[in-house]
């Protein structure tokens, strides 16, 4: 997994847009204004977001992925040696997790997602 390959499957995703809000060369992967995904600028891998902080401590346990710096609990980071798939499946999750969480209205002007 490179940032490459990162961005493609984000880009991918109703209404995902890219910035770099802080400079420095960081790709911050948001829907609806909210960001579901970060590559940071120095940090190897992409930090993305759980649906609670037991299950991101799981995750971590379980060798998924480590403590997301300068995020909440509730975010892991990935390693870019991440099997694409799964990689795939963690990122889609946490876009849909993001998703469910914007207004109704806003959630259909994005059309459908899987």
């Amino acid at each position: 997994m490179t940032r490459k390959t990162v961005n493609a499957i984000c880009k991918a995703f109703p209404g995902a847009e890219v910035s770099d809000p802080w400079g420095g060369g960081h790709d911050a992967w948001k829907v609806g204004g909210k960001m579901f995904a970060c590559i940071g600028a120095l940090t190897p891998g992409v930090s993305v977001k759980t649906d609670s902080i037991e299950t991101a401590e799981m995750l971590i346990e379980m060798g998924v992925g480590v403590k997301a710096p300068y995020f909440h609990r509730s975010w892991i980071n990935l390693p870019f040696d991440m099997p694409k798939q799964e990689l795939r499946e963690r990122l889609a999750a946490s876009y849909r997790l993001v998703r469910a969480s914007l207004p109704k209205k806003v959630q259909a002007a994005l059309g459908p997602f899987d």
